[in-house]
């Protein structure tokens, strides 16, 4: 997985000139934003159940959704929560295409690019709880994953998700905690069936 501009389609013209949205703000050209944004769309796309055969698709799928509607852009809410609501959409669509040809999501390894290099151990570590991290998500409804990730994977506020989902930081955090209540029940039914002490 590598975000480069090299990766784009033939034919779809990244370096166009800037956008302007609501209030005279340039959110820039569409190459800069699929520089910015790329790995944000590549891990929730990974992380919303996407098989890795298909990750690099859903991505520039995504960046096609951007370069036709950057310009309705408004600037009413931050410009990663529009992508991501993209996101959600062409994942939604691709999901109907693996459920019609009966395809299956599997886990994933963690991206092979880090800081450091991890010892073989620590990377099968990692790979590890990356893959039941992926696999207890794809056990929630969409909703309810979309949540969690953007809450703790992501790190956005109630407020961010509330206006990203158009809805109030009651509701969002209501949802929230029941999301958390599901997500630790399938994982203390995982800890079970593995034979793991429960932390």
């Amino acid at each position: 997985m590598k975000a480069s501009i090299e990766h784009w389609p033939a034919g779809c013209p990244v370096r166009e000139s800037e956008s302007r949205v609501a209030g005279g703000a340039i959110v820039g050209t569409l190459a800069e934003i699929y520089h910015a944004h790329f790995h944000f769309v590549w891990r929730n796309a990974r992380r919303l159940g996407v098989p890795e055969s298909s990750l690099d698709d859903v991505a520039q799928d995504v960046f096609m959704v951007v370069h036709r509607r950057l310009a309705d852009f408004d600037g009413r809410v931050q410009l990663r929560a529009w992508i991501f609501g993209i996101l959600v959409r062409v994942v939604r669509g691709h999901r109907r295409t693996f459920q019609r040809k009966a395809a299956r999501c599997v886990p994933l390894p963690e991206d092979s690019a880090v800081a450091t290099d991890p010892t073989p151990s620590e990377l099968a570590e990692r790979s590890e709880r990356v893959q039941v991290l992926e696999m207890l998500l794809s056990q929630l409804d969409e909703n309810k994953a979309m949540l969690i990730v953007l809450s703790e994977l992501e790190q956005w506020t109630l407020r961010e998700i509330a206006e990203f989902m158009g809805s109030n930081t009651n509701t969002v955090y209501s949802r929230l905690c029941a999301a958390k209540r599901e997500f630790d029940k399938a994982y203390a039914k995982w800890l079970a069936a593995a034979g793991e002490p429960r932390e």
